[in-house]
């Protein structure tokens, strides 16, 4: 099963993509609408990232992905909403499952 992001900067997007992680860069609602409408119909994702700007920038879309039962949803910092500590994707992942390294 793969990851996926969802991010509204570019910046994110390129490193995640450097990392592996595929993803869509999202401009506006209707573009968050299709990029969710294309996560949910690939079997192979099973874990979508969205930077925390969409979140607050579209909270009742974000909170509908996250009502959906084959996915987990998790909100990541982005270049709008830094964070200063060091916690990996990985780290933010394993909190939303409730496990920890």
């Amino acid at each position: 099963m793969k990851l996926y992001l969802l991010s509204s900067d570019s910046d994110t997007l390129t490193g995640l993509r450097l990392a592996g992680i595929d993803g869509a860069l999202v401009e506006n609602a209707d573009a968050l609408q299709t990029a969710i409408d294309g996560v949910l119909a690939r079997q192979d994702i099973a874990v979508v990232l969205v930077t925390r700007t969409l979140s607050t920038d579209y909270p009742a879309q974000i909170d509908a992905l996250k009502r959906n039962a084959k996915l987990l949803v998790t909100e990541i910092p982005d270049m709008a909403h830094p964070t200063m500590d060091t916690d990996s994707i990985t780290r933010y992942v394993a909190a939303a499952v409730g496990t920890s390294f």
